[in-house]
C-alpha cells in the first residue's frame, strides 16, 4: 500500500469519488460537485497548509484518500476516506500509519499528529487505535451533523512523535495521580493465508450471505454446542455480528477467520484466535466447520495453519484449545493438531441451552 500525491489534472477523478461514496459520520454527508470545486479553487486540497493524497492499494486501486492540512504548524490533522466498496479490508489503519510516516517525516519535527471523529464512527475509532493513536479527548455535544440537525459527542485521537518513532502505546493519565502504563506493541501481519487446501483469511461485510446459508443449514449439529446456534440467525443480524468481528480484528481484540475452498471458492466455515492476552501473547482457537464439508480435516488443516500463523507472526507463547468434555469431534480435532490435554475443569460451564453443568477440556501448546 502506498500514498500518492493528487494534482490538479486529477481534479475530476477527485470529484467522482467524493461524489460517488457515502460519508455518514462527515460533517457534510453528501458534498456536490460545485462545493468540491470551490474548495480545490480556495486551496482546500493543495497548499502551502495542505496536501492530499490517494491511498492506493498493492494492486495500485485507488481505495480512499487523505487529506492533510494545516502543514505549517507543528500539529498537522488530517481527513481520511476509504471508498465504500474497499471497507473492511484493513486500509483505513495500513494508511494512517503511512500518514503518520509522512507527517514525522518532514522537516521542522512535527511534534504529534491528530485527528476527530464522532464518538459513534466505530470504524475510524478502530483504525485509530489499531494505528497507535491514543484517545485523548472525549467532547460532549461537540459535532453537529447538519443531515440530522442534531448534536453527537466527538472523540479526539492523537499520536505523538516520541511513540511513532518507538513503537510504542502511552496511554493518557486521565486522573492525577494515576501513573502511565506502556501497552504491547502488536506486531503487524498478514490478513490472509493458506493452507494445503484453503483461503484463511480476516472476515468481510460482504461474506455475511456465506456465513447466514453456512449456518442456516448446520443448525442441528452446531445447536449442542455453540450458544450462538440456539435460535435461527436473521441475515441482518448475521451482517451485525460481521461489523463487530471486523473492528475486533481491526483493533486486534479478536481475531476471527473466515476459511474457503481454493478449488471451488466455497465457504466451509470459522476458525480464529480469541480470548487474547498480547502481553504474554497467549490465544485460543476455536472453530466450526459447516456440515456438508464434515469428514475431510479442513478443520485441523485450519487449525494448524493458524497455530503455525500464531507462533510464527505474533510470537504466541501460548495457544489453548477449549472445549466440552462430551464434545468428541472437537477434542480429536485437537489430539490430531497435536495439543496436550493440560487437564478437564469440572462443572465448568453450562450447556449452550443453559440447562445442565459441563466439563471443559484444556488443550494447549506453548513455545
Amino acid at each position: 500500500m502506498r500514498l500518492q500525491e493528487w494534482t490538479m489534472e486529477e481534479q475530476e477523478q477527485l470529484i467522482h469519488f467524493m461524489t460517488t461514496n457515502s460519508w455518514p459520520f462527515h460533517g457534510n454527508s453528501d458534498p456536490g460537485r460545485e462545493l468540491i470545486e470551490k474548495a480545490i479553487e480556495e486551496g482546500g486540497y493543495e497548499s502551502d497548509e495542505v496536501k492530499t493524497f490517494w491511498v492506493e492499494n498493492d494492486k495500485m486501486d485507488k481505495v480512499g484518500i487523505v487529506k492533510i492540512y494545516d502543514l505549517q504548524d507543528e500539529i498537522p490533522l488530517f481527513d481520511l476516506r476509504i471508498a465504500d466498496m474497499s471497507r473492511g479490508y484493513g486500509y483505513g489503519p495500513k494508511a494512517l500509519r503511512l500518514v503518520a510516516e509522512y507527517v514525522f517525516g518532514l522537516q521542522g519535527k512535527k511534534i504529534r499528529l491528530e485527528g476527530h471523529t464522532r464518538q459513534d464512527n466505530l470504524a475510524m475509532r478502530k483504525t485509530f487505535e489499531r494505528a497507535g493513536f491514543v484517545k485523548e479527548a472525549h467532547l460532549r455535544h461537540a459535532w453537529f451533523s447538519p443531515k440530522e440537525n442534531s448534536y453527537y459527542d466527538a472523540v479526539t485521537y492523537g499520536i505523538t512523535r516520541e511513540d511513532f518513532i518507538a513503537g510504542t502505546t502511552t496511554p493518557v493519565v486521565w486522573e492525577d495521580g494515576e501513573k502511565a502504563t506502556t501497552l504491547p506493541r502488536i506486531p503487524d501481519f498478514t490478513e490472509s493465508f493458506e493452507s494445503e487446501r484453503l483461503i484463511i483469511r480476516a472476515p468481510r461485510i460482504g461474506d455475511a450471505l456465506d456465513v447466514w446459508n453456512a449456518k442456516q443449514n448446520s443448525l442441528p449439529a452446531l445447536r449442542e454446542w455453540m450458544v450462538w446456534a440456539q435460535e435461527e440467525p436473521e441475515l441482518n443480524e448475521t451482517e451485525e455480528n460481521l461489523r463487530k468481528a471486523v473492528a475486533d480484528f481491526i483493533t486486534r481484540q479478536d481475531l476471527r477467520f473466515h476459511l474457503y475452498s481454493k478449488e471451488t471458492g466455497e465457504f466451509i466455515g470459522a476458525s480464529g484466535l480469541h480470548r487474547i492476552d498480547w502481553s504474554i501473547p497467549k490465544f485460543e482457537i476455536g472453530y466450526w466447520l459447516a456440515t456438508e464439508f464434515e469428514g475431510n480435516g479442513y478443520i485441523t488443516e485450519a487449525v494448524k495453519r493458524i497455530e503455525q500463523f500464531a507462533f510464527e507472526q505474533l510470537g504466541a507463547r501460548r495457544i489453548e484449545i477449549r472445549c466440552d468434555e462430551e464434545n468428541v469431534k472437537s477434542r480429536s480435532v485437537a489430539e490430531r493438531a497435536g495439543f496436550i490435554l493440560e487437564g478437564i475443569l469440572q462443572q465448568d460451564s453450562l450447556s449452550p441451552d443453559g440447562n445442565v453443568l459441563r466439563n471443559t477440556c484444556i488443550y494447549a501448546k506453548i513455545d
